[in-house]
């Protein structure tokens, strides 16, 4: 199993603004990206570097998974992104961010020079790896890249590549449309959220564009969260909020989880029992799992057991 960090709310901080990337550690999310790639500009992918390194070093970043995104690996600007990010300010990084993954070997390459950069940077930490998934190639591909690296803790979904990628007619990244009876991106989170599951790894949901459209942005990580995405990208600081409260349990839904959990190793334990009446329902092997990724999920977010909770009689 991946390390688990929290990722509720994972906020895109453009690096060509040094003015965004000073505010960030003061923001309530869980995760803060800094971005090397799509919101910077070619003509100043080298300064942001700059910006990220000062961001990184002089920001207090404690009780944050922090990322920086850098830029593609079939990009001239990758290597030197990793390079000189890591080399110089690698202690402060808990992973990087590698858009556009097409293939396994996306990731084993950025996995290699990490591994030499933090070598000779003489960093003690391991950083880990975000992959997102933006196109069909790479839809095609996720089995093979959810097991390419042990480096490897996330897949991320990412909306606004994917409908180029795919062709579909959408203008608003992250969007349900209205001309279709259901709800187009399922497919391509189910399949995601299997790869990432059946790898031991998390699973985030990509930005929903319309950054004043909170209903909107709650719908989609309402439907995102439903699947059993751990978290979800936030543009705005605005949707921070919505995001840590739609992927943080309930305080009743926590207690009633720890309450089977309770129940159940009563059961299995003293009367070696399989499965086990809990109030009006049955629950077994399977219900002790759910329950127990409810209560780590919970955990991370803060919750604590709200009285004894033990639960209905069995």
């Amino acid at each position: 199993m991946a390390v688990e960090r929290a990722r509720r709310s994972c906020l895109s901080v453009p690096a060509s603004s040094a003015k965004m990337l000073a505010k960030a550690p003061a923001l309530p999310a869980d995760e803060v990206f800094l971005d090397l790639e799509d919101s910077v500009a070619p003509a100043v992918k080298e300064e942001a570097r700059v910006n990220v390194i000062t961001a990184l070093r002089l920001g207090d970043w404690s009780g944050k998974t922090v990322v920086v995104r850098v830029n593609g690996a079939a990009t001239r600007w990758c290597y030197r992104d990793i390079i000189e990010v890591v080399s110089a300010a690698g202690q402060h990084i808990d992973c990087v961010m590698v858009p556009k993954v097409e293939s396994a070997a996306d990731v084993t390459f950025v996995a290699k020079l990490l591994r030499m950069v933090e070598e000779d940077a003489g960093l003690s930490r391991t950083i880990g790896i975000e992959a997102q998934i933006e196109s069909a190639a790479g839809l095609q591909a996720i089995r093979e890249i959810a097991a390419s690296s042990p480096r490897l803790e996330t897949l991320v979904f990412g909306p606004g590549d994917m409908a180029a990628s795919l062709g579909m007619p959408s203008m608003t990244i992250g969007e349900a449309s209205p001309r279709y009876p259901g709800d187009q991106w399922h497919a391509v989170l189910m399949t995601i959220l299997v790869a990432a599951r059946a790898a031991g790894l998390e699973a985030i949901d990509g930005p929903f564009g319309r950054i004043r459209d909170l209903d909107g942005f709650r719908e989609s990580a309402v439907r995102s969260y439903s699947l059993g995405y751990d978290g979800k990208w936030v543009l705005h600081p605005g949707q921070i909020d919505i995001a840590n409260e739609v992927f943080t349990p309930g305080q009743e839904e926590f207690d009633r989880a720890l309450a089977m959990l309770d129940a159940y190793q009563r059961a299995s334990g003293e009367h070696r029992a399989g499965a086990v009446n809990f109030g009006n329902e049955m629950i077994d092997e399977a219900s002790r799992k759910m329950a127990q990724r409810l209560v780590v999920r919970g955990t991370a977010a803060g919750l604590v057991r709200n009285g004894p909770g033990t639960g209905p009689a069995v």
